[in-house]
């Protein structure tokens, strides 16, 4: 859905209704991940695309049926035909599953407010029920930032405290995923599922060490979407003029700015300095906190002579265990934007439970979309 927040939001707010398709649900490999949204109005003007072509034809005229009817929302699969690979269907083998619904922004007002925050760059989250009792299908309700109210209703009762709390976790997370909630001695009464489609803040990515692998690794880090800061203690190198594509460059010893700013379960923390006086106090403290990936880079030697120091430091095994060092995946990287994108993808193998081998070495589908529950959720974030 966000995927089109733009459209949505202006659409909204001119009360336009429209039809929205969303992949609910993904099999196998296809080309965009679950959440991805389709829009029809009523003028026929569309936006947004779930297939990458294999069936946009298909979904545009079942959207158009829902708008005509008005009716209840309709799913809809599309899987790979062997008889035509260009017949309605997905030429890449996988499936995906599609939720159709009639949305009247009048009656659904909190869309508006939600999208508006969207488009503010402001974090938001959108809750819409994808499957369990018929009356609730479709039905959606909006959390935004550190705001602790819902607005717009499942159920208007427990369902909608569990389906805000799952929302709000998974803003947290600043990740779209798809969740389980309800059944037997859970506050929520209902078994349903749950697609929380989220407008996160940007992640952060710290990189230490104002050198030239820093300079091409927040050129990366940027592109991907990060909030690129580039921190050292040398104020001759640590200059906005050498690092153009940082959001921030900051004069401070390494472990002294760690220690005041702000960090999340998604945050990458990127060690360049291999120097052991900024390193190891830097490193002991990044070990100790709820981030994504810390990452160092140096020799081998390097490596096992900081493991010594930061042992004798009283860090412990399994916070070890977490350091990405020497940093980066195995590409034969000898350049530094080489080396950025050797380190840029193993935070996305990190990320996304990748192993990092080449897919030709690899069976099972490509993307991974795995439906979460709340306690596996919980889990993941330490709850």
């Amino acid at each position: 859905m966000l995927n089109i927040a733009d459209t949505l939001h202006r659409w909204c707010r001119e009360a336009r209704p429209f039809a929205l398709a969303t992949v609910v649900e993904v099999r196998g490999s296809a080309p965009l991940p679950t959440g991805t949204s389709v829009a029809v109005d009523a003028d026929g003007n569309a936006v947004g695309g779930i297939s990458g072509g294999c069936v946009e034809g298909a979904v545009y005229e079942l959207c158009r049926q829902v708008l005509h009817d008005r009716g209840a929302p309709r799913r809809a699969s599309f899987s790979y035909s062997d008889d035509d690979a260009f017949a309605v269907g997905l030429t890449c083998g996988g499936e995906l599953d599609v939720l159709v619904q009639h949305v009247d922004p009048t009656t659904q007002p909190h869309l508006a407010d939600a999208l508006d925050e969207v488009v503010q760059g402001r974090p938001a989250a959108v809750a819409q029920v994808v499957d369990g009792p018929d009356d609730l299908i479709g039905s959606t309700l909006s959390v935004r930032g550190d705001d602790r109210a819902a607005y717009g209703s499942v159920d208007g009762g427990p369902v909608d405290r569990a389906v805000a709390d799952r929302a709000r976790t998974l803003l947290r997370a600043g990740r779209i995923a798809r969740a389980d909630l309800g059944g037997p001695g859970e506050e929520c009464p209902e078994r349903l599922s749950v697609l929380v489609h989220v407008a996160a803040t940007r992640p952060r990515m710290l990189i230490f060490g104002a050198v030239d692998f820093a300079a091409a690794l927040s050129q990366q880090g940027r592109f991907l979407g990060y909030r690129v800061t580039v921190c050292d203690a040398r104020p001759v190198f640590a200059t906005t003029t050498r690092f153009p594509h940082a959001d921030e460059v900051v004069v401070d010893w390494p472990h002294r700015y760690l220690e005041r700013t702000e960090v999340d379960e998604r945050t990458a923390v990127c060690v360049l300095t291999h120097d052991a006086k900024f390193d190891i106090p830097l490193l002991r403290l990044a070990l100790d906190l709820p981030v994504a990936y810390v990452g160092a880079m140096g020799s081998r030697r390097t490596h096992d002579e900081r493991l010594c120091l930061l042992r004798e430091q009283g860090v412990t095994e399994d916070r070890l265990a977490r350091l990405r060092s020497p940093i980066g995946l195995d590409l034969g990287a000898r350049t530094p934007e080489e080396t950025a994108v050797s380190i840029t993808a193993e935070i996305i193998a990190r990320a996304h439970q990748g192993t990092g081998r080449p897919l030709t070495r690899t069976t099972g589908p490509i993307h991974r979309a795995p439906t979460v529950t709340s306690g596996e959720l919980d889990g993941r974030l330490g709850r």
